[in-house]
Formats: structure tokens, C-alpha cells, sequence
């Protein structure tokens, strides 16, 4: 109980206190009700699979049921990402030595540590956004998913979340011990940051040429705790030398596997926002409806601004809209991005939004492979029929995103309109060449 209290004023004092607890009363009212309501989220599902079953979780040396937790949640091992900074529930276990790790798949997170007392796991909902949960590391106990009831959200519902309960990738510096120095500042990444803020207090591996991170490094003056050795922590393939690696099921912090969690962890909460702020906005409309004796269906223009907002910021993301430019290739692990990129959905010419590019952006087709989600196919018809629409008028129509080039828009476009069901281009799309 005392790490979650410590947990707690780690997360008051970064994130500060009003805005989480007014961010958090939103969506525990009507029409969300995120802590009482079911969720029916991955984790959710084993859930109630476990109190038929408590045999399709086994309890396994040293990683507990890392394994097969993994393996029951579809996540590759090869996704693996190290965390050695103390910014997660159990924070005493966690060090430069002894790094968290991370595993992902589209829909869930699951983050373990040596010794420690709980797998957590984190699990998008289509309605409610990022629900938490804990599984207890006891092998002379049935295993039990338990879901928290609030207490991650002081950390995971404020603005950097979006707002909304979500995930978050921090930047910070961390002294030798992996404390963060807070007071130094701290940077939460997506795909738009300067990749000199990127993985402070995170161990990267992998080629990236001449750019440099703050993945790596310690701060090791409390005077001028900023001032860290970026060229110590480069182009780093090896983490033997940093600590024991045989506990852990890779060798490796993938920086690819980085890249990809950054984009995708504020892509979620984007898609959560545009849900929640639709909903809410349609909900008060719904009670002033009744109230003034309105036709129940009348939607007011103050929430089609509201609805028309949050799509618009939901395309910006999709899009890559202010994507910081690589300056030098990068070069991961062949086996986290040959899993990543087979879940791809094609188009007849063999195109995928999960191609990489990793040269000068990303993505080859920079549009979110998210728009696949069931968070997304499960969007209020309000606002995704605004989303469509917006999005086709960024790629074809007369507001384009002028951060893409023609034959890049085209070539997304023609992926959409034939693998994502509903969208339809108002006007016949030329055929794009084939890729060389």
C-alpha cells in the first residue's frame, strides 16, 4: 500500500491537482460513468474468462505470468520497450539496474518488474477509454485480474492524457538511482517531439545516425541535472553492460518499437477524446432538449462546433500533422517490425499503413493504422461521419493537409477506400503508382 501512496504524490506533484480531479468528475458523470460502468475492453474479456477458468494463466519461474499473460493477450514479446525511471506504480523495484518492461499490441499494455508484487495492464475500451488493472504475482493463488477503481487516474487523466483516461510516454531526467528530477522539467511524447527530448529515463536500442536522444543517460548533477551525455547513450545495440539482461525476454529496448509506442499511446486518448466529447456534447443537448421542450432529436450549434473541433483534431493526429522529420535513418530489431507490419491491412498493391518508412518520418503512409481499431469503428456516428469526411477533404478534396505531398495523400486515400469500410472518396481517385 505504501508504494500506491507514494505512486499517488509522485503524481500530484508532476501533474498538479485540479486539473485530473475536474478532468475525472467529466467522465465519471453521465453519459460515460468510466468507473462503474463494464467495460468490455481485451483484458475484461479474460477477465471474466479466468473466474470460468483459472487454469489459462500459468504461473512461471522468475517472470511469474508474464508469458502467458502475453500469449492469452496476442502480444509479441518482440515489442518490448525498458523503463528505468520510478514513474509507475511500483517504483522501489524499478532502477537503472532493475528497468520495467513493456509489451504492446494495438489494445493493451502490460507492464512487469522483477520482484514485484503485480503484472499491471492497461486495456483500451472503445466507450471508456484506457481501463487499469492489476494481476497479483501469487503462484499458490488462482490468478485474478482486478481493475482499478480511480487511483491510476492521477496520473493517467489529466493533460497530458488529453483529458481523458489515457496513456502517456514521459521524458524525464533521472539521477543514478532512476529518481526523476522533476523540478528539471519533463516531456511526454508522441510523434510530434523533438527527438533530443524523446526517452529520458528509458533504455534505447538501435541506430539513429547523428540525431540524439536523452534515452540512456543519467543526470548525474543535481545542480545542473539537464546536462547529461547524449553521445554516451547513442546508437546503443547492446544493453549487456548496463545490467543484467537475463531476466528479461529480449535483449532489447527497440527503438522502433519507441517510435511506434509514442505515436500510438496519444493516438488512443485522441480517439477517446473525440468519443467523450461527443457524447457529453449530444448528453446535455439531450437534457435541454427535455427541459426547454425541444424536438429531442435538435443538436445545438455548440455542439456541432464542439463535435466538429474534436474531429478536426482527431485528423490532425491521424495525419501525422506536425510529425517531427527524421534527419538520419533508423534501424531496430527485424523481429518487432516484421510482426508489426504482418497485422497490416493491404490494398491490391500490396500497401499497408503499417509500411515503415524510418528514413525521413515513420510511416511510409502516414495515416494512423488505429483508424482499423474497434475504438475508432465504435465512435459516436456523429463524429465519425465527421472524421470521414474531413479526412477525405484532407486528402482529395479542396482543404488538403499540406504537409503530405499529392502522390502521398493519393496512395492513402487508395489504401482507405479499399480497406476501411466506410470510406468512399466523392470523387474517383487516379491510380498511384506502384512503389519502387
Amino acid at each position: 500500500m505504501r508504494n500506491l501512496d507514494l505512486r499517488w504524490l509522485l503524481c500530484v506533484i508532476t501533474a498538479g491537482t485540479a486539473a485530473p480531479v475536474v478532468a475525472q468528475e467529466r467522465f465519471e458523470q453521465e453519459p460515460i460513468l468510466y468507473t462503474t460502468a463494464a467495460s468490455q475492453d481485451r483484458v475484461a474479456q479474460l477477465q471474466t474468462q479466468l473466474a470460468r477458468d483459472t487454469t489459462l494463466l500459468t504461473h512461471g519461474g522468475h517472470s511469474g505470468y508474464l508469458k502467458s499473460l502475453l500469449i492469452r493477450l496476442e502480444i509479441d514479446a518482440a515489442s518490448q520497450v525498458l523503463v528505468f525511471s520510478q514513474t509507475s506504480l511500483q517504483l522501489r523495484q524499478i532502477s537503472p539496474h532493475r528497468p520495467r518492461a513493456i509489451y504492446y499490441n494495438d489494445d493493451a499494455y502490460v507492464g512487469w518488474v522483477q520482484h514485484g508484487d503485480v503484472i499491471e495492464i492497461a486495456a483500451v475500451d472503445p466507450q471508456l477509454g484506457t481501463v487499469f488493472y492489476t494481476l497479483r504475482q501469487a503462484p499458490d493463488k488462482p490468478p485474478r485480474l482486478v481493475r482499478d477503481r480511480g487511483q491510476c487516474l492521477s496520473c493517467h487523466a489529466s493533460a497530458r492524457t488529453q483529458s481523458v483516461p489515457g496513456l502517456l510516454m514521459r521524458s524525464v531526467y533521472c539521477d543514478a538511482s532512476g529518481r526523476p528530477w522533476f523540478g528539471a522539467g519533463t516531456y511526454t511524447t508522441d510523434h510530434t517531439s523533438d527527438f533530443r527530448k524523446r526517452w529520458g529515463g528509458w533504455y534505447v536500442t538501435g541506430q539513429h545516425g547523428t540525431m540524439r536522444h536523452m534515452g540512456n543517460a543519467l543526470s548525474l548533477d543535481r545542480e545542473a541535472p539537464t546536462q547529461i551525455d547524449r553521445e554516451q547513450g547513442a546508437n546503443l545495440t547492446d544493453l549487456e553492460t548496463r545490467f543484467p539482461v537475463e531476466p528479461y525476454l529480449r535483449k532489447t529496448s527497440d527503438i522502433v518499437s519507441l517510435m511506434v509506442l509514442a505515436h500510438q499511446t496519444q493516438m488512443h486518448n485522441r480517439i477517446t477524446l473525440a468519443n467523450h466529447e461527443t457524447r457529453q456534447a449530444l448528453h446535455y443537448d439531450t437534457v435541454m432538449n427535455k427541459a426547454l421542450e425541444r424536438p429531442a432529436d435538435f443538436i445545438s450549434a455548440t455542439t456541432r462546433r464542439r463535435i466538429q473541433s474534436a474531429a478536426q483534431q482527431l485528423v490532425r493526429y491521424l495525419l501525422f500533422t506536425d510529425e517531427f522529420p527524421l534527419s538520419a535513418p533508423l534501424k531496430g530489431e527485424a523481429a518487432f517490425q516484421r510482426q508489426f507490419t504482418a497485422r497490416g491491412l493491404r490494398d491490391r498493391q500490396g500497401r499497408s499503413l503499417r509500411d515503415l518508412d524510418l528514413k525521413t518520418r515513420l510511416f511510409k503512409y502516414p495515416c494512423s493504422y488505429l483508424i482499423y481499431s474497434k475504438s475508432f469503428r465504435d465512435l459516436p456516428p456523429a463524429v465519425k461521419t465527421e472524421v470521414l469526411n474531413q479526412l477525405r477533404e484532407a486528402l482529395l478534396g479542396e482543404a488538403v493537409a499540406a504537409h503530405l505531398p499529392p502522390d502521398q495523400r493519393q496512395a492513402i486515400a487508395s489504401i482507405l477506400s479499399e480497406t476501411l469500410p466506410g470510406f468512399r472518396p466523392r470523387r474517383a481517385a487516379a491510380a498511384s503508382p506502384p512503389d519502387r
